[in-house]
C-alpha cells in the first residue's frame, strides 16, 4: 500500500477588507489551479479554505513531504492569487510571498507548511487547524492537551494504543535548533520549553507505541524571514485522530477553554484564541481577535471528501463568549502590557523605528 502525504500550505496575498477574509475571486483562482494539477495527476485531491485574510490550499498526493512539484504547484497558485488581489487593489496583496521566484522548496520563503505523510489507515479522519492573527506559538497549550494531558484526553488513561504516550518534536526557532521529548517521563522538561511560545514550538508529535504521526505544525516565522514587519504568520497544524491517536472530540477540547495567544493587531498583542465557523473567521474588531477554524476530514483513498466545519457546533457558544469578554478585559489595557507584547517580542514590529527616533533624547541618570 502507497502512502498519502497531505499537505496544507497557506498564505496571505491580499486582504478583504483590510485584513478581515479573502476575496472569492482569489478562491476560486486557487481552485482552479488546483483542480489542474488532479487533472494532470500531481495531487489526488484538494480543498481551498481560509481563516481569516489566509488562503489555506488543503492538498492530498503521493509525492511526500518537502517535494518540489507540490511546493511549486502552491508558489504559483499564490501568484495567481496576487495577481487577482493586485486587480482588485486588496490589501498587502503578495505579503507573504517574500520571494521573487520559486527556488526548489517554499520553506522559507514566505508561506506557511505542515505537512505528513503516512499510510492510510482502515478509517482516517483528520483535523486541519487554521489560525489568523497569531503565531506558531500559538498550537504548544492544544497539543499538549490533545496528546499529553489526561485531564483532557481520557485515551491517555484507557485506551491501550494511547497509554504509552508520544514523543513531542519542539523547535527553537531563535537558534534554529530541535529537541524530542518523551511523553510522560520527560513532562516537565517538555512544559519548561513550550510555556515560552514566542520562541520554543511544538513541530510534530508521533505515537511511542506504533511511530506513526499524529500531528505536524506550520513553524515558519514570517517577519524573522522578511527581518521587518509584514504581518502574523498565521500558522495551520493537522492532527490525526481515532485509533490510537485522539478522538475527535479529545483533539476538540482545548479550545473550548479559549487561552491566549500573541498577535492581534499589528502583531503586538495579547488576545484570546476564539473557535470560529469558517464563514464567521473574519476578524475586524481591533482587527481581531485571533481566530482558529477546525475542518474535518475523512479521508477515503486519498481523497478528502466534503469538510465537517467542528467549531460551528453551538457547544462552543460558551467559549466564543468567554473570549469576548477576555477581549473586552484586555482592550482596557490599550498600549499597557500584558496586553500590548513585551518590548523583546515587538523586534520585528514597526516599534522600534518609533523608538529609533527617540534615541539621542536619552540621558544618563546622574548618580
Amino acid at each position: 500500500m502507497e502512502k498519502i502525504t497531505l499537505s496544507v500550505i497557506k498564505a496571505d496575498v491580499g486582504g478583504f477588507v483590510g485584513h478581515s477574509s479573502v476575496h472569492e475571486d482569489l478562491k476560486a483562482v486557487a481552485r482552479e489551479k488546483l483542480a489542474e494539477a488532479v487533472k494532470a495527476g500531481t495531487l489526488v485531491d484538494f480543498f481551498v479554505a481560509n481563516a481569516g485574510d489566509d488562503i489555506n490550499l488543503i492538498m492530498t498526493h503521493r509525492r511526500g513531504v518537502d517535494n518540489p512539484e507540490i511546493h511549486q504547484l502552491a508558489w504559483q497558485t499564490f501568484e495567481a492569487a496576487t495577481k487577482v488581489a493586485e486587480r482588485l487593489k486588496l490589501y498587502g496583496a503578495g505579503q507573504d510571498l517574500l520571494a521573487n521566484a520559486f527556488s526548489g522548496n517554499i520553506r522559507g520563503m514566505g508561506p506557511g507548511v505542515a505537512e505528513m505523510e503516512f499510510y492510510e489507515r482502515p478509517s482516517e479522519p483528520v483535523i486541519v487547524f487554521m489560525a489568523d492573527k497569531t503565531e506558531p506559538g500559538a498550537w504548544n497549550l492544544p497539543l499538549y492537551k490533545m496528546f499529553a494531558d489526561p485531564f483532557n484526553t481520557a485515551g491517555l488513561v484507557i485506551d491501550p494504543k494511547m497509554h504509552d504516550g508520544f514523543s513531542f518534536e519542539v523547535y527553537d526557532l531563535i537558534e534554529n535548533k530541535r529537541i524530542t521529548f518523551s511523553i510522560p517521563e520527560e513532562i516537565y522538561d517538555l512544559l519548561v520549553f513550550i510555556g515560552a511560545p514566542g520562541r520554543y514550538c511544538i513541530k510534530s508529535v508521533h505515537s511511542r507505541t506504533t511511530g506513526d504521526i499524529g500531528a505536524v505544525s506550520s513553524t515558519e516565522r514570517l517577519n524573522q524571514m522578511a527581518g521587518k514587519y509584514v504581518g502574523k504568520d498565521d500558522p495551520v497544524c493537522i492532527v490525526r485522530t481515532q485509533n490510537g491517536m485522539p478522538a475527535v472530540g479529545e483533539a476538540l477540547e482545548p479550545f473550548a477553554q479559549p487561552h491566549l495567544v500573541a498577535g492581534w493587531m499589528r502583531g503586538s498583542f495579547h488576545g484570546p484564541l476564539i473557535p470560529s465557523a469558517m464563514k464567521d473567521a473574519t476578524p475586524t474588531r481591533f482587527d481581531g481577535p485571533p481566530r482558529v477554524v477546525a475542518l474535518g476530514f475523512q479521508l477515503a483513498n486519498g481523497h478528502l471528501g466534503q469538510p465537517m466545519d467542528f467549531f460551528a457546533d453551538q457547544a462552543f457558544d460558551r467559549a466564543r463568549q468567554t473570549a469576548l469578554e477576555i477581549a473586552d478585559y484586555l482592550r482596557r489595557l490599550g498600549p499597557f502590557e500584558p496586553h500590548r507584547l513585551p518590548l523583546e517580542e515587538m523586534e520585528y514590529s514597526t516599534l522600534p523605528l518609533v523608538m529609533k527616533k527617540l534615541t539621542g533624547r536619552f540621558e544618563p541618570i546622574k548618580k
